[in-house]
């Protein structure tokens, strides 16, 4: 493993964690079928190259990204513990055949319970709400968090997906160590906001969805078509004139990244890690040269000029929004 690779003290915790956290939504179903020896396979790498950070989730397929994660990493997990840092996040659950919110006490602890379970692990360096529940006040899913912290259950908290309103009244009951917001090139409205509220607050935040799931990987094209079990292939943001009028803006940001070396997925990390209220990029790469492109932005540097093109490229752009819970299967 390399140990070379620079770290950033996460947000106000005692976390050193590497600017690329490694993802594993995609292997919990939700983007089609999974290898798992070929998932295990591509997590050894990303902690061969020297990352430290991996981000899962319970309800990616409710325990199988997390036994994936605990397995891959097992060896760190028993003998090297403090050498990786391991997030996930609960508050999501099945009902029937949908996915709902559930950020009350009784299930925030079950999934906690079952998280470690399959990570295989005996504690989590930082438990994140995926996502807000408005069935559930926020000072109580603060709360049973609170409580989850003093049995040493989990180290730190942080939310996903929420608005700078709904972190000041989680803070009221439990400071919010980090927060989790979608943030790529076709995707900017957090800069309105969120990231200045926490820079103001000592708040890490982790970005999630850099390559706007896939649009700025540069492999998309007009003919490509998704698996049915894939969460892309029926929203609009990758179907129709939406996702043609993208590919084009995608076609002319691969041309910026050539003149200077590297992909249109490596222009498009180094441009989120670029804000400096951006502490961590997650990347989700499936293959080890994916993975390089990825941790090629680390060694780049965009100049206020090249900012400012990149800005000029993205005015032809069509917002693309992301899946919520209620859209998911």
């Amino acid at each position: 493993m390399q140990d070379d690779m620079q770290t950033v003290t996460l947000g106000a915790t005692d976390l050193k964690v590497t600017p690329l956290a490694y993802g594993t939504w995609q292997f919990g179903g939700d983007w089609g079928p999974v290898d798992e020896g070929a998932a295990r396979e591509a997590i050894g790498c990303a902690r061969s190259m020297g990352i430290n950070f991996f981000d899962t989730a319970q309800a990616y397929g409710f325990g199988r990204s997390e036994r994936l994660l605990g397995a891959a990493l097992a060896h760190d997990l028993r003998s090297a513990r403090d050498s990786v840092v391991i997030a996930t996040k609960g508050g999501l659950r099945m009902d029937g055949d949908r996915l709902v919110r559930d950020a009350g006490p009784a299930w925030l602890r079950k999934g906690v319970e079952a998280s470690l379970e399959a990570l295989g692990t005996d504690h989590i360096d930082l438990y994140q709400v995926h996502w807000p529940d408005p069935g559930t006040p926020i000072p109580d899913t603060a709360a049973a968090l609170a409580e989850l912290v003093r049995e040493g259950m989990i180290r730190h908290v942080g939310v996903s997906n929420y608005s700078p309103a709904q972190i000041t009244e989680f803070a009221s009951v439990l400071p919010v160590a980090t927060v989790q917001p979608p943030y790529h090139l076709f995707r900017r409205d957090i800069e309105a906001d969120l990231l200045p509220y926490a820079v103001a607050h000592r708040i890490g935040v982790l970005a999630y969805g850099p390559l706007a799931h896939g649009l700025l990987g540069g492999a998309l094209t007009e003919g490509t078509r998704f698996d049915s079990g894939d969460w892309r292939a029926d929203h609009p943001a990758f179907t129709g004139p939406g996702f043609a009028r993208n590919l084009d803006v995608v076609a002319a940001l691969r041309a910026f990244a050539a003149n200077r070396g590297v992909s249109v997925a490596t222009l498009a990390v180094a441009w989120v890690l670029a804000h400096p209220a951006v502490q961590v990029a997650i990347v989700g790469a499936r293959t080890p040269a994916h993975l390089t492109q990825n941790l090629g932005a680390l060694d780049l540097t965009l100049t206020r000029c090249d900012l400012a093109e990149i800005d000029r490229i993205m005015t032809a752009a069509v917002p693309v929004g992301g899946p919520t819970p209620e859209g998911m299967a």
